[in-house]
């Protein structure tokens, strides 16, 4: 079953809520006054982006008149200044906007923004996008339940996000990348975790171009951890083999991977060690979980008819009917971390599709 057949049309985009907004400006990602994903769109050109053997990127640099440039460029460094010093302007005083690209592929059509100091040429990126109270919810689990913090901040119906450091894991497997037998069994564990994170948190769409590979060297040996990035599909769909990354095409050869270098037995220690961690977090985030769950308990993030779909099949997933009594989708995610929590219980090994 190949990604386009698991999730086959755009999803519909979701407001924030005003219990939703509150939780936001408790926790300090709403900002009265930066840029908004409108202001770039006032283009007047756009040029395809290839990469270095001359393939389409799907992204395009876009061109902005002369009269707009100057007001634009300084309103992102702005942005980028509450990303990196909450709203500190002073550190981009040797700071200036290189470019901006628009994803031309996707549900939201986001930009992407390349920032580079003058002193010594080092670059860095961040992204300007719509808002989706999906995509909130999902970067909120990923801060308080993964291993990884994420960064970002609203603006009225904008998001700013912090560029997330990785290799694109469909690059990286592309990629001639020199790591030892043991390496590999590192990587497939890595995998084995991420795949248990996303299922737990209903994260959806994680095929190979929505996450990216973390290498830190460890002595001898690499060791791995795997990002998402894309967060659009959140507790959104369906089927319950989209929130499975074990599942999709293109991640076929990390599986593969994971079925060559682990036995059972070790996916299933992997995914007991990955479920303990998560209710560790859960345990030490000072009651943040519980305030977000309060909200997307009581959000409506997707049809009705997607929720009793996928409550009926985690249901006979995890032979527990109280899936089947959830009205929304952040009941369903709540219900998934208390099973979480009573029980430890893993999801299920990693197989090849029919």
């Amino acid at each position: 079953m190949s990604e386009r057949h698991l999730i086959s049309k755009k999803k519909t985009l979701y407001p924030l809520s005003d219990f939703l907004r509150a939780y936001l400006t408790r926790y300090s990602r709403m900002w009265n006054d930066s840029i908004r994903y409108e202001d770039l769109l006032r283009f007047t050109n756009a040029v395809p982006v290839y990469d270095e053997v001359d393939q389409d990127t799907l992204w395009s640099t876009v061109l902005y008149a002369d009269s707009e440039r100057e007001e634009i460029h300084n309103r992102l460094l702005k942005a980028y200044a509450i990303l990196k010093a909450d709203g500190d302007i002073s550190i981009t005083q040797f700071l200036f906007i290189e470019r901006v690209d628009q994803c031309v592929h996707g549900n939201t059509l986001p930009f992407r923004i390349r920032v580079v100091n003058s002193l010594n040429e080092n670059f860095d990126y961040f992204y300007v996008k719509i808002i989706d109270a999906n995509r909130i919810y999902g970067l909120e689990l990923e801060h308080i339940l993964s291993p990884n913090r994420i960064n970002y901040f609203i603006h009225d119906r904008t998001i700013v996000e912090e560029h997330i450091i990785g290799i694109p894991a469909d690059a990286f497997l592309k990629e001639d990348i020199k790591i030892t037998d043991f390496d590999r069994v590192r990587l497939a564990k890595e995998f084995v975790k991420f795949n248990e994170r996303c299922f737990i948190s209903l994260l959806g769409d994680m095929h190979a171009g929505n996450f990216v590979i973390e290498l830190t060297r460890d002595f001898e040996k690499w060791h791995f951890r795997m990002h998402s990035i894309d967060f659009d599909q959140q507790s959104h769909h369906w089927r319950k083999e989209v929130y499975l990354p074990q599942f999709y095409h293109q991640n076929r050869p990390f599986l593969k991977l994971t079925m060559e270098k682990l036995a059972p037995e070790n996916v299933l220690q992997y995914q007991k060690e990955e479920r303990s961690l998560i209710a560790n977090r859960v345990r030490v985030s000072h009651g943040r979980f519980s305030e977000l769950m309060d909200v997307m308990r009581e959000d409506i993030i997707s049809s009705d008819k997607y929720v009793k779909r996928l409550g009926k099949q985690l249901a006979a997933h995890y032979k527990e009917s109280r899936f089947e009594e959830c009205d929304t989708m952040g009941e369903l995610v709540f219900n998934s971390i208390m099973l979480l929590m009573e029980t430890s219980a893993p999801a299920t090994h990693p197989q090849e599709t029919q």
